[in-house]
């Protein structure tokens, strides 16, 4: 199924796990636009990993560099942007979310999210003795930021990537005509 012209830039929000690097890269890839992450983009910016600067400056001066990409990233046109989990804690960020793009929200259920981010050094926030207790404490908290947000909410429970791509495109024509999403 040859891909659709969606005009605009597309941003994901999601907890750590639910697929926005993997969704967004496709995605861009089928709509012709330009992808980048937020946290790859703060550790291209610093040369240092997301959970050295966590360890360093801690979790509120990693949010200024976040608001700061992400104040960046929203003036670019025809971008993919997957954000970092926590980007929506900002009131900041959610507004610049919405205003400069259609935010999807990325969701999928805990038992997903802990299988895929179990072996993953590379997150800060789940290097404690018990991580499923704090990506439901995660959930619970951003749950209804992401909510408030996003434009559309999207199930990433299911694994087949290019069915997935396939139906938020047709979710984000509905969208973008006017319909329901």
């Amino acid at each position: 199924m040859p891909a659709m012209k969606l005009a605009g830039n597309f941003f994901l929000v999601g907890l750590m796990g639910a697929g926005k690097t993997t969704v967004g890269r496709a995605l861009a890839r089928r709509a012709g636009k330009t992808f980048y992450d937020s946290d790859h983009e703060i550790e291209a910016r610093t040369g240092v990993r997301v959970a050295t600067i966590f360890e360093i400056e801690g979790e509120e001066r990693f949010r200024d560099r976040e608001t700061s990409v992400i104040g960046d990233l929203v003036k670019l046109n025809d971008i993919v942007l997957a954000t970092g989990g926590g980007a929506v804690l900002r009131q900041e960020n959610r507004q610049l979310l919405r205003r400069h793009g259609t935010v999807i929200y990325l969701r999928a259920p805990i038992d997903d999210l802990l299988a895929r981010t179990l072996h993953d050094k590379n997150r800060p926030l789940l290097q404690t003795a018990d991580p499923r207790a704090k990506l439901e404490a995660l959930f619970n908290e951003r749950d209804p930021l992401y909510r408030e947000v996003a434009d559309l909410v999207i199930d990433t429970s299911q694994q087949n990537v290019n069915q997935l791509i396939i139906d938020l495109e047709h979710a984000l024509a509905d969208h973008l005509n006017g319909r329901a999403g």
